[in-house]
């Protein structure tokens, strides 16, 4: 059955699991570690919740068929996914990435895989020439699209031309525009990350990562680790996730129009020196990003000022929260130089356009005159000295 996208945020891909069959509407959690074997040699397709579990198999069916992969693995947090990828490299394998990627996957690649003998190359994949970075040992090309805070957009079409000419994999970090607003792996990508904790929980109240791919071999490699290292979803998390997932299509819509106001008038505040948003006409970003997704999203990124200026903004807000993460119905304001990408050595993260005087704002659902006034009254309170 061919379903739209706001059904499958509902349904999946259509299939009612056969496990379910009490008629609930909200799919039931399996809290079990075990199952009952009918006889030696016979299982019920559930022998133990680190391999597979009823709930988790649900979420991710949907969320493969929301990226339109043929499967989609449920883990603990977007880190444990994006650790269970990097198993899939062996010592001596080179990985190209781009050099603005979440600080806490740069601390991941250069402090943990990198001692497992994994080589990276940090690159701008968004402006230098990928092919001038490819070796003889190079397996993959890893970047996000928008770029975490810089908000750079990487042409996937390209990169795909390129990683396949080469026989290299394309992961791509899809959490800030969803599948929703963009699906790679219809774009040529062979893998997508997400962090389930931002944009498909949406409710800033669970933790959950994904890998989505379309590659029958890949799924099987993936399938085999998770199953070994048990970094799979819980079946409380993975309810979560199925909640949250539902409403996905409206919080999207809601937040982007919500960021595309607050843009504007960041645009025309006298003490905001640059926005980072990739729905702002005019741009490289504006162009690359409407051919390749449909949405903007409502992540955006804006440099005040002055340092002084940045933090007493995030002390005087009095609707939205100083902190971290994204992608729920909470507007969040971030200081990435000592939250997001605190471990990133300070001249990659100058390099990287993350002064002290830039600030990442998550947008939410919330009215957004509400969000406009109090952005403005706390820059208000510091231009007069309060």
């Amino acid at each position: 059955m061919n379903t739209g996208f706001s059904t499958r945020c509902l349904y999946g891909a259509g299939n009612t699991n056969n496990i379910e069959t009490t008629g609930a509407i909200s799919f039931p959690i399996y809290q079990t570690a075990t199952y009952v074997h009918p006889a030696v040699g016979e299982s019920t397709g559930y022998d133990y919740s680190r391999l597979q579990n009823p709930t988790r198999q649900r979420v991710e069916e949907v969320i493969a068929s929301l990226e339109e992969g043929i499967d989609a693995l449920g883990f603990s947090s977007g880190m444990a996914a994006i650790t269970a990828l990097m198993d899939l490299f062996k010592p001596g394998d080179h990985v190209i990435t781009d050099a603005d990627l979440y600080g806490g996957t740069i601390r991941l690649l250069d402090h943990v895989i990198e001692q497992r003998g994994v080589l990276f190359d940090h690159i701008d994949c968004s402006k230098d020439n990928i092919e001038d970075y490819i070796k003889e040992n190079t397996k993959a090309i890893y970047i996000e699209t928008p770029t975490n805070p810089m908000m750079n957009v990487v042409d996937l079409r390209k990169a795909a031309a390129i990683a396949h000419e080469y026989n290299l994999l394309l992961i791509v970090d899809n959490t800030f525009l969803s599948p929703y607003f963009q699906r790679p792996l219809t774009l040529g990508a062979d893998i997508v990350v997400h962090s389930g904790t931002k944009f498909l929980g949406g409710h800033n109240d669970t933790l959950a990562g994904f890998l989505v791919t379309k590659r029958k071999d890949i799924s099987e490699q993936l399938r085999f680790l998770i199953k070994t290292v048990g970094s799979g979803l819980a079946p409380f998390d993975s309810w979560l996730i199925l909640r949250g997932v539902k409403t996905l299509p409206i919080r999207m819509e809601k937040a982007q129009k919500n960021a595309q106001e607050i843009v504007t008038f960041l645009q025309n505040e006298p003490k905001v020196k640059k926005v980072y948003y990739p729905g702002i006409k005019g741009t490289k970003e504006y162009e690359i990003c409407r051919k390749q997704a449909s949405g903007f999203g409502s992540m955006l990124t804006f440099e005040v000022e002055s340092p002084a200026l940045a933090k007493h903004i995030l002390q005087f807000t009095k609707l939205i929260p100083f902190a971290e993460s994204l992608g729920g119905t909470e507007s969040l304001l971030t200081y990435p130089c000592t939250q997001t990408h605190a471990d990133v050595l300070e001249e990659i993260r100058i390099a990287n356009g993350i002064t002290e005087s830039v600030l990442r704002m998550s947008v939410g659902i919330e009215d957004v005159e509400d969000l406009i006034d109090d952005l403005k009254q706390a820059i208000d309170s510091y231009e007069e000295g309060v």
